[in-house]
């Protein structure tokens, strides 16, 4: 089979494949390690590439499968973290510099699980530094670039595992998801990012940004794959204080294709902030093709959602500089200008301010449970514009000119300020041949429901086929 091709199968297809021994996992790993030597020069997905470990993993993943130990649909798979998921013996960056020398002794629960699946680690992701935002730009490690334009962003900060997912360096990865770290990338990238509900997956040993706001979720090409890293990676652990102990379903039973029924609502206040007319068409355009699936949409108002955005804002600028306040003391003159003023601001924001924005979001959490009441999802743009060029500060959106933090983030972040799960994928291209994304969002620790829809939208549209022309 040819390399590239294996590089751009599915969890399914490859499991499917080394079960009936018609490809191994070193012939796996082997493809997707010279796909990452032919394009880690254009791209920079990489912080800390893993080589010879993943041969060896391969090699005994090999050996397990033909022993008849096989561990299930994740065994032999490669995929990628983030570089901040701690794993034992291996540095973890932040995508900083600062921490280039720091090896953690032990391994996050998402690392250990996934490497308990039989999961192949090919290496560490490249990030924005400490995770610190939209775009994915880097002054350490280099720029990420999108694998559709390598001239442009490819959203941040989980930008790394964005374009090794949609380029075929990594079947999976995960990321994190602290605005829409997770859900940015992966639209700009053209590929599917879950952000689960706020404790269905474990923080624990996951170097944080802001801890109330931070959700680690799988990135892969398909629905399907993001569901069997859910299986893999979701539950209870008594390590995170934070951890949720609920059940947790095989998320892949949700994917049945069948959505008629299912009610969806279209937030008003999505189409009152700027949007790119071409996004917002092929959005729309979207949302007709889930009333043709038979979901029942119907437009519903959602007032505090434009207050979300500040509420959630003034919660992360204060959490990260409450973590991060021994760093900037002992090595603010050698971080980034960017980093160190989003990190220092939250210094003068005061603690009633905090505490306002709390109530706020408790408020911002019973009003969405209310709309939640009349549907089960809620619909609309992951972001409201494509990928635009490394290094822009502004863009002008709908004759309005906008910061483009608050820009990237004004779909996503309210997601995380009430915890809730939400999911983007590929819902369209540009006339440039840039990828759109449409977000679905459920119920607390509903994730089935939003995977199903999602699911049905996908199997029925040809958008997850398209390859970045590289």
């Amino acid at each position: 089979m040819n390399p590239v091709e294996i590089c751009y199968l599915g969890v399914g297809e490859l499991s499917r494949l080394i079960q009936r021994k018609e490809v191994s996992p070193v012939e796996i790993v082997e493809a997707h390690m010279a796909r990452i030597t032919s394009l880690e020069p254009k791209l920079n997905s990489f912080i800390t590439l893993l080589s010879d470990q993943a041969l060896a993993d391969a090699r005994e993943a090999e050996k397990e499968i033909l022993e008849n130990r096989y561990l299930g649909p994740l065994h032999g798979i490669p995929f990628g973290l983030k570089d901040l998921f701690y794993v034992k013996g291996v540095r973890n960056t932040s995508g900083m510099k600062i921490f280039d020398r720091f090896v953690p002794d032990f391994d996050s629960t998402v690392g250990l699980r996934l490497k308990r699946a039989g999961a192949v680690l090919m290496g560490k992701l490249n990030l924005h530094p400490l995770a610190y935002g939209a775009t994915g730009e880097n002054p350490d490690y280099g720029n990420m670039h999108n694998p559709w334009n390598l001239g442009l962003i490819t959203g941040g900060s989980s930008g790394g595992s964005g374009s090794a997912v949609a380029s075929g360096q990594c079947t999976l990865s995960m990321g994190t998801d602290t605005g829409g770290s997770i859900r940015i990338p992966s639209a700009l990238c053209g590929i599917v990012g879950l952000k689960p509900t706020y404790g269905r997956v474990s923080r624990y040993g996951l170097a944080p940004l802001a801890w109330s706001l931070d959700h680690p979720g799988p990135m892969a090409r398909t629905v399907e794959d993001c569901a069997l890293l859910m299986n893999a990676t979701a539950g209870f652990d008594p390590r995170d204080p934070t951890s949720v102990n609920v059940s947790t379903p095989d998320f892949t039973k949700a994917l049945t294709g069948k959505v008629r029924g299912l009610r969806a609502g279209v937030p008003k206040e999505y189409f009152e902030v700027p949007i790119d007319p071409a996004v917002k068409k092929k959005v729309l355009k979207a949302i007709d093709h889930l009333r043709e699936l038979g979901v029942s949409v119907s437009e519903v108002s959602w007032p505090m959602y434009r207050h979300s955005v500040a509420a959630a804002n003034t919660i992360q600028i204060v959490e990260a500089a409450a973590y991060h306040s021994k760093l900037i003391r002992t090595h603010g003159s050698s971080l980034d200008p960017t980093i160190r003023l989003r990190l220092e601001s939250g210094f003068f924001i005061p603690a009633v301010d905090y505490i306002q924005a709390q109530r706020v979001r408790t408020l911002f959490a019973d009003q969405t449970l209310s709309l939640f009441k009349k549907v089960d999802l809620l619909v609309g743009p992951t972001l409201p514009v494509t990928a635009f060029k490394i290094g822009t500060t502004e863009k002008e959106v709908a004759g309005n000119v906008v910061n483009i933090i608050p820009l990237l983030t004004q779909y996503t972040r309210s997601f995380n300020l009430n915890g809730f799960p939400a999911i983007t994928l590929p819902c369209g291209f540009s006339e440039d041949s840039l990828p759109i994304g449409l977000q679905i969002a459920g119920r607390p620790f509903d994730e089935a429901t939003v995977l199903r829809a999602a699911h049905a939208y996908e199997q029925s549209t040809e958008w997850h086929r398209r390859r970045p022309p590289l």
